[in-house]
């Protein structure tokens, strides 16, 4: 399974790091950053290299996108946006706070209600997008979080989604949060996610 962590420059380190370290928790599949130019800097000056061109999320089978503070900026750039291409008929896609306005900039979103953080809101529902004060919701194959820590929250989605409810999507997600979470709290913290992301997964793989 490839996996693009669509990234731009001031991102959030937890928006896109927790995402790739938790879904190339699993076997076999392989998460990526992935943006424009060659390298990326964090709002705090942590500077990475792109291992992706942007062009890569239109192949991923599944895209998450981060957030940062100058998404306002990337979503108004015409040029940089023309240059993704996703399709939820046959990718699964996540966006996680400003990153909904990426989504709504690119007709993904549209009047379906969405989740972002506060900070961010604002920009999403000038963007015409119904903003609900929950950290995650799910529409098919489309999905938004709101909040640096609702990450563990996209990340259990899209692995369950990736894998497959038929195929144990569940139980790879259930295992990945198991994995990172705090010992002593790991029970708990299974059934916090994984109360929240349920109600939104089907039990339907990835499209072919």
């Amino acid at each position: 399974m490839r996996v693009a962590i669509l990234t731009f420059d001031g991102f959030n380190e937890l928006d896109s790091f927790v995402a790739l370290a938790l879904l190339n928790r699993v076997p076999g599949w392989r998460a990526e950053m992935c943006g424009p130019g060659e390298t990326l800097t964090s709002m705090n000056g942590v500077r990475v290299d792109v291992q992706q061109p942007l062009e890569f999320a239109g192949e991923a089978d599944i895209v998450l996108v981060g957030s940062g503070v100058r998404t306002l900026d990337m979503a108004a750039d015409e040029a940089l946006m023309a240059r993704i291409a996703l399709d939820p008929r046959r990718q699964i896609i996540g966006a996680q706070c400003s990153g909904a306005l990426i989504l709504a900039k690119l007709g993904l979103i549209g009047d379906l209600p969405a989740c972002t953080d506060v900070t961010s809101k604002p920009w999403v529902i000038a963007a015409g997008v119904r903003v609900i004060d929950a950290p995650f919701v799910a529409h098919g194959s489309v999905a938004t979080a709101g909040g640096c820590m609702a990450a563990q929250y996209l990340s259990a989605w899209a692995i369950a989604r990736g894998v497959g409810m038929a195929c144990g999507g569940e139980a790879a997600a259930r295992a990945v949060i198991d994995y990172v979470a705090p010992v002593g709290e790991k029970a708990e913290t299974v059934a916090r996610v994984m109360g929240v992301v349920a109600p939104y997964l089907e039990p339907a793989a990835l499209p072919a």
